[in-house]
Protein backbone atom coordinates (compact mmCIF):
# COMPACT_ATOMS: atom_id res chain seq x y z
CA UNK A 1 0.00 0.00 0.00
CA UNK A 2 1.33 3.93 -0.56
CA UNK A 3 2.05 4.46 3.09
CA UNK A 4 4.31 1.23 3.74
CA UNK A 5 7.28 2.92 3.55
CA UNK A 6 6.50 4.08 7.33
CA UNK A 7 6.82 1.83 9.90
CA UNK A 8 5.16 0.94 13.22
CA UNK A 9 8.50 1.61 15.07
CA UNK A 10 9.55 4.89 13.61
CA UNK A 11 10.01 6.65 16.84
CA UNK A 12 6.14 8.09 16.92
CA UNK A 13 5.33 4.63 18.86
CA UNK A 14 8.60 4.02 21.09
CA UNK A 15 10.14 0.72 22.83
CA UNK A 16 8.63 -0.08 25.70
CA UNK A 17 9.55 -2.72 28.21
CA UNK A 18 7.85 -3.77 31.18
CA UNK A 19 10.91 -3.87 33.63
CA UNK A 20 11.68 -0.17 33.54
CA UNK A 21 8.93 1.85 35.13
CA UNK A 22 10.66 5.10 34.03
CA UNK A 23 10.35 4.20 30.27
CA UNK A 24 7.31 3.05 30.07
CA UNK A 25 5.92 6.72 31.92
CA UNK A 26 8.06 8.07 29.11
CA UNK A 27 5.77 5.93 26.36
CA UNK A 28 2.52 7.19 27.89
CA UNK A 29 3.64 10.73 28.49
CA UNK A 30 4.83 10.46 24.13
CA UNK A 31 1.05 8.52 24.11
CA UNK A 32 -0.82 11.31 26.21
CA UNK A 33 0.92 13.91 24.00
CA UNK A 34 0.14 12.79 21.05
CA UNK A 35 -3.56 12.04 21.78
CA UNK A 36 -3.25 15.65 22.81
CA UNK A 37 -1.90 16.70 19.50
CA UNK A 38 -4.63 15.03 17.82
CA UNK A 39 -7.09 16.22 19.58
CA UNK A 40 -6.29 19.68 19.09
CA UNK A 41 -5.91 18.99 15.40
CA UNK A 42 -9.29 17.83 15.40
CA UNK A 43 -10.82 21.41 16.60
CA UNK A 44 -8.68 23.31 13.95
CA UNK A 45 -10.60 20.80 10.97
CA UNK A 46 -13.82 21.52 13.03
CA UNK A 47 -13.29 25.81 13.17
CA UNK A 48 -12.13 25.55 9.76
CA UNK A 49 -15.03 23.25 8.32
CA UNK A 50 -17.15 25.85 10.15
CA UNK A 51 -15.62 29.03 9.02
CA UNK A 52 -15.77 27.34 4.92
CA UNK A 53 -19.81 27.01 5.64
CA UNK A 54 -20.22 30.22 7.15
CA UNK A 55 -18.23 32.07 4.31
CA UNK A 56 -19.94 29.75 2.09
CA UNK A 57 -23.00 30.83 3.77
CA UNK A 58 -22.62 34.25 2.83
CA UNK A 59 -21.79 33.70 -1.12
CA UNK A 60 -24.14 31.03 -1.27
CA UNK A 61 -26.50 33.19 -3.73
CA UNK A 62 -23.32 34.69 -5.80
CA UNK A 63 -21.45 31.69 -6.08
CA UNK A 64 -24.76 29.70 -7.03
CA UNK A 65 -24.71 30.87 -10.71
CA UNK A 66 -20.62 29.71 -11.18
CA UNK A 67 -21.55 26.22 -9.24
CA UNK A 68 -20.21 23.21 -11.79
CA UNK A 69 -19.34 19.79 -11.87
CA UNK A 70 -16.45 18.85 -13.54
CA UNK A 71 -14.95 15.72 -13.98
CA UNK A 72 -10.86 14.55 -15.64
CA UNK A 73 -8.49 12.22 -15.67
CA UNK A 74 -4.59 11.72 -16.15
CA UNK A 75 -2.18 9.94 -17.26
CA UNK A 76 1.24 9.32 -16.08
CA UNK A 77 4.13 7.28 -16.64
CA UNK A 78 4.73 6.64 -12.96
CA UNK A 79 2.96 7.71 -9.39
CA UNK A 80 5.25 9.97 -8.21
CA UNK A 81 3.90 11.51 -4.43
CA UNK A 82 6.19 14.25 -2.61
CA UNK A 83 8.77 12.18 -3.64
CA UNK A 84 8.17 8.43 -3.37
CA UNK A 85 6.79 6.10 -5.54
CA UNK A 86 3.58 4.26 -5.59
CA UNK A 87 2.59 1.47 -7.64
CA UNK A 88 4.07 -0.07 -10.85
CA UNK A 89 3.95 1.43 -14.28
CA UNK A 90 1.75 4.36 -16.00
CA UNK A 91 -0.98 5.58 -13.74
CA UNK A 92 -4.62 6.79 -14.64
CA UNK A 93 -5.34 9.24 -12.24
CA UNK A 94 -9.28 10.33 -12.29
CA UNK A 95 -11.31 13.08 -10.63
CA UNK A 96 -14.58 14.34 -10.33
CA UNK A 97 -15.32 17.39 -8.27
CA UNK A 98 -17.81 19.74 -7.70
CA UNK A 99 -16.53 23.72 -7.01
CA UNK A 100 -19.42 26.52 -5.87
CA UNK A 101 -17.23 30.27 -5.00
CA UNK A 102 -14.04 29.42 -3.81
CA UNK A 103 -15.81 26.03 -2.24
CA UNK A 104 -14.40 22.35 -3.56
CA UNK A 105 -15.52 19.05 -2.64
CA UNK A 106 -14.23 16.04 -5.01
CA UNK A 107 -12.59 12.53 -4.99
CA UNK A 108 -9.24 12.06 -6.83
CA UNK A 109 -7.52 8.94 -7.41
CA UNK A 110 -4.79 6.66 -8.48
CA UNK A 111 -4.94 3.23 -10.08
CA UNK A 112 -2.29 1.24 -12.43
CA UNK A 113 -2.38 -1.98 -14.08
CA UNK A 114 -0.95 -4.19 -11.71
CA UNK A 115 -3.40 -3.59 -8.85
CA UNK A 116 -2.65 -0.17 -6.96
CA UNK A 117 -5.66 1.70 -6.25
CA UNK A 118 -5.98 4.58 -4.40
CA UNK A 119 -9.48 7.02 -3.84
CA UNK A 120 -9.15 10.22 -1.73
CA UNK A 121 -12.08 12.56 -1.14
CA UNK A 122 -11.43 16.27 0.06
CA UNK A 123 -12.72 19.34 0.32
CA UNK A 124 -11.25 22.92 0.33
CA UNK A 125 -11.65 26.50 0.50
CA UNK A 126 -9.77 29.13 -1.17
CA UNK A 127 -9.59 32.94 0.27
CA UNK A 128 -8.87 35.31 -2.76
CA UNK A 129 -5.95 36.61 -0.98
CA UNK A 130 -4.38 33.57 -1.91
CA UNK A 131 -4.89 31.10 1.26
CA UNK A 132 -6.45 27.76 0.93
CA UNK A 133 -7.81 25.38 3.73
CA UNK A 134 -8.56 22.18 3.24
CA UNK A 135 -8.62 17.77 4.74
CA UNK A 136 -8.21 15.27 2.63
CA UNK A 137 -8.75 11.46 2.90
CA UNK A 138 -6.56 8.84 2.06
CA UNK A 139 -8.54 6.06 1.00
CA UNK A 140 -7.25 2.64 -0.45
CA UNK A 141 -9.98 0.54 -2.27
CA UNK A 142 -9.94 -2.99 -0.96
CA UNK A 143 -9.63 -1.80 3.00
CA UNK A 144 -13.10 -1.61 4.29
CA UNK A 145 -14.29 2.10 3.93
CA UNK A 146 -16.45 1.84 7.42
CA UNK A 147 -13.06 0.84 8.96
CA UNK A 148 -12.23 3.96 11.38
CA UNK A 149 -10.03 2.44 14.65
CA UNK A 150 -6.28 2.98 15.06
CA UNK A 151 -5.45 -0.39 14.87
CA UNK A 152 -7.12 -1.46 10.82
CA UNK A 153 -8.83 1.39 10.10
CA UNK A 154 -9.01 2.55 6.61
CA UNK A 155 -8.75 5.74 6.15
CA UNK A 156 -5.78 8.72 6.99
CA UNK A 157 -6.49 12.10 7.45
CA UNK A 158 -4.79 15.47 6.63
CA UNK A 159 -5.39 18.88 7.25
CA UNK A 160 -3.92 21.43 4.22
CA UNK A 161 -2.55 24.57 4.29
CA UNK A 162 -1.35 26.61 1.55
CA UNK A 163 -0.97 29.71 0.47
CA UNK A 164 -0.06 31.49 -2.94
CA UNK A 165 2.07 34.78 -4.23
CA UNK A 166 2.42 35.26 -7.62
CA UNK A 167 4.84 32.50 -8.70
CA UNK A 168 4.99 31.61 -5.26
CA UNK A 169 3.71 28.58 -3.43
CA UNK A 170 3.90 27.00 -0.05
CA UNK A 171 2.04 24.62 2.01
CA UNK A 172 1.76 22.64 5.02
CA UNK A 173 0.10 19.21 6.16
CA UNK A 174 -0.13 17.35 8.76
CA UNK A 175 -1.73 13.67 9.24
CA UNK A 176 -4.48 13.92 12.53
CA UNK A 177 -4.75 10.03 13.16
CA UNK A 178 -3.65 6.57 13.12
CA UNK A 179 -5.28 4.30 11.08
CA UNK A 180 -3.12 0.42 10.33
CA UNK A 181 -4.84 -0.19 7.09
CA UNK A 182 -3.84 3.19 5.68
CA UNK A 183 -0.28 2.95 7.53
CA UNK A 184 -0.95 6.43 9.14
CA UNK A 185 0.83 6.82 12.83
CA UNK A 186 -0.73 9.82 12.53
CA UNK A 187 1.35 13.31 13.14
CA UNK A 188 3.41 12.85 10.05
CA UNK A 189 3.79 16.10 8.40
CA UNK A 190 5.14 17.73 4.84
CA UNK A 191 6.13 20.65 3.96
CA UNK A 192 6.97 22.37 0.32
CA UNK A 193 7.73 25.30 -1.52
CA UNK A 194 7.94 26.10 -5.27
CA UNK A 195 8.46 28.81 -7.63
CA UNK A 196 6.63 28.88 -11.08
CA UNK A 197 8.47 31.16 -13.55
CA UNK A 198 7.23 31.60 -17.08
CA UNK A 199 8.52 28.32 -18.61
CA UNK A 200 9.87 25.96 -15.48
CA UNK A 201 8.70 25.56 -12.37
CA UNK A 202 10.56 24.62 -9.00
CA UNK A 203 9.88 22.52 -5.70
CA UNK A 204 11.08 21.37 -2.86
CA UNK A 205 9.45 19.61 0.16
CA UNK A 206 10.55 17.57 3.14
CA UNK A 207 8.42 15.58 6.26
CA UNK A 208 8.40 12.40 8.26
CA UNK A 209 6.51 9.62 9.02
CA UNK A 210 5.50 8.23 5.70
CA UNK A 211 7.19 10.69 3.47
CA UNK A 212 10.96 9.30 4.48
CA UNK A 213 12.54 5.69 4.75
CA UNK A 214 13.79 6.18 8.60
CA UNK A 215 10.33 8.46 9.45
CA UNK A 216 12.39 10.97 10.42
CA UNK A 217 12.15 14.62 9.33
CA UNK A 218 14.02 14.80 5.95
CA UNK A 219 14.31 16.67 2.60
CA UNK A 220 12.28 14.19 0.10
CA UNK A 221 11.38 15.96 -2.86
CA UNK A 222 13.74 18.21 -4.85
CA UNK A 223 12.35 18.80 -8.15
CA UNK A 224 11.62 20.95 -11.93
CA UNK A 225 8.46 20.74 -13.68
CA UNK A 226 7.18 22.13 -17.62
CA UNK A 227 4.22 21.87 -19.35
CA UNK A 228 2.49 22.59 -22.95
CA UNK A 229 0.05 21.68 -25.13
CA UNK A 230 0.38 19.67 -27.93
CA UNK A 231 -2.19 20.76 -30.80
CA UNK A 232 -4.72 18.12 -31.71
CA UNK A 233 -6.99 20.07 -33.74
CA UNK A 234 -8.14 24.01 -34.21
CA UNK A 235 -10.64 23.12 -31.14
CA UNK A 236 -8.75 20.61 -29.46
CA UNK A 237 -5.31 20.04 -27.66
CA UNK A 238 -3.37 18.12 -24.81
CA UNK A 239 -1.96 19.15 -21.80
CA UNK A 240 1.68 17.92 -21.33
CA UNK A 241 3.53 17.96 -18.18
CA UNK A 242 7.13 16.57 -17.60
CA UNK A 243 8.83 16.80 -14.16
CA UNK A 244 12.42 15.50 -12.71
CA UNK A 245 12.07 14.52 -9.34
CA UNK A 246 15.25 13.90 -6.76
CA UNK A 247 14.78 12.20 -3.31
CA UNK A 248 17.44 12.89 -0.95
CA UNK A 249 16.46 10.87 1.44
CA UNK A 250 15.46 7.62 -0.48
CA UNK A 251 18.17 8.20 -2.95
CA UNK A 252 15.99 8.16 -5.77
CA UNK A 253 15.70 9.78 -9.05
CA UNK A 254 12.65 9.91 -11.19
CA UNK A 255 11.86 11.50 -14.63
CA UNK A 256 7.72 11.68 -15.29
CA UNK A 257 5.23 12.49 -18.11
CA UNK A 258 1.84 13.16 -17.95
CA UNK A 259 -1.37 13.88 -20.00
CA UNK A 260 -4.23 15.30 -18.86
CA UNK A 261 -7.94 14.76 -20.39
Amino acid sequence: MKRACLSNDTGVHGDSHAGFTRETQSVHTLQNNRNWLNQLWLAVIMLVLVSVVKVSNIQAQEAESKASFTAGADVYTNYIWRGSKFGTGPSLQPSVKFTAGGLTLGVWGSFDANGYAEADPYISYAFPFGLSLGLTDYYYPGLDVFEFSDSIGSHAFEINLGYTLGGLSLSANYIVNEAGGAASAGGDMYFQAGYAFDKVSLFIGAGDGWHTSDGEFNVCNIGLGTSKEIKITESFSIPVTGQVILNPDKEQLYVIVGFSF
